[in-house]
């Protein structure tokens, strides 16, 4: 049996596992993963077209928060990275810089102070007001922006990436790559009352994810968190997490977790999805397989793929297919 008519086999029998059985739905159903598929093979080029679009005809409303500086940063924030950074740097110590929810290793802290949360909120908003195509973070949030279009990627999240969120990770992840976060993916998500008031139950394409609430005024939409995928849905247990703006929620990636609805008002998340591929390169994060890749533009999903040409290594950036 080829490899393409296995995978076929094994769709097939998903589908009959959850009750498809009927040949014409099958049909359809199968149509609409071919159309995904295909959008997705598309999705770097589109988004660097998007980018280059948006730089040569965006003007920023405050082009000073495109470089990160240290006086975003909240100072709760910066002593936790150099306590990470010093000689004494323990997983017990650190502890003490951070909320922390019971039995669940996720972490709270501020993360930006209060004049940058309203800054970026504006910068987002005058955005939107735009003609510019924009691309949407993903398939379960349909407002938001994607930072490496707006240009945000190379000059403000790779920084907090490498210099301020590795330090941590590092210590409260090394099980999960928290030492060897190699690249991300960031996005803004919106909420509102008159567009997507909650999230539902999921799991991040990421070994270690940060969520940063911006603003602006809101009421309700705290997050919860369960266990890792791995646990049966009936056995999982639920801890609701206070979402405060100007505080960031640190979480393994793997980790289920949602947002409840929002009542009134506006809010706006920053979400970094930090891979590691040393992990993913293994196991994709999203099927739990050996992961089938192809090469692609840009950062792809975080994979990674040695090969020899000319007698010397290349890396290749992939993603899934």
């Amino acid at each position: 049996m080829t490899e393409r008519r296995h995978d076929m086999f094994q769709f097939l029998q998903a589908l009959q596992s959850r009750g498809c059985h009927d040949a014409e739905k099958f049909e359809r159903i199968l149509e609409k993963v071919k159309k995904e598929v295909q959008r997705r093979m598309t999705l770097a080029e589109e988004s660097m077209h998007r980018k280059a679009e948006i730089s040569r005809f965006y003007k920023p409303l405050h082009p000073e928060i495109y470089n990160l500086q240290e006086s975003f940063l909240a100072e709760e924030f910066l002593e936790a990275v150099r306590f990470c950074e010093s000689p004494n740097a323990s997983l017990e110590g650190l502890l003490n810089h951070l909320y922390s929810i019971p039995g669940k290793r996720i972490y709270c802290f501020p993360v930006f102070v209060t004049q940058f949360c309203k800054d970026f909120v504006e910068e987002l908003e005058n955005f939107e007001k735009s003609h510019l195509k924009k691309g949407r973070p993903n398939t379960m949030n349909n407002y938001g922006v994607l930072l490496n279009e707006l240009g945000l990627d190379e000059s403000f999240i790779t920084p907090l990436r490498e210099k301020y969120l590795h330090p941590l990770a590092s210590i409260l992840f090394p099980d999960w790559g928290g030492g060897c976060l190699d690249s991300h993916k960031a996005f803004v998500v919106q909420y509102s009352v008159e567009k997507d008031l909650d999230l539902s139950c999921h799991y991040d394409n990421s070994e270690v994810t940060l969520n940063v609430s911006l603003g602006k005024e809101f009421a309700d939409g705290n997050l919860y968190f369960s266990d890792m995928k791995e646990v049966p849905s009936n056995e999982r247990r639920y801890a609701e997490v206070e979402h405060t703006i100007g505080h960031g929620i640190l979480h393994r990636g793997q980790q289920v977790h949602g947002a409840l609805p929002i009542t009134s008002g506006e809010r706006w998340n920053l979400i970094i999805w930090m891979r590691a591929s040393s992990i993913r390169n293994k196991q994709c994060p999203m099927c739990s397989k050996k992961p089938q890749l192809v090469e692609t533009l840009g950062e792809g999903d975080g994979f990674t793929m040695i090969k020899q040409e000319d007698g010397g290594e290349t890396v290749d950036i992939c993603t899934l297919i």
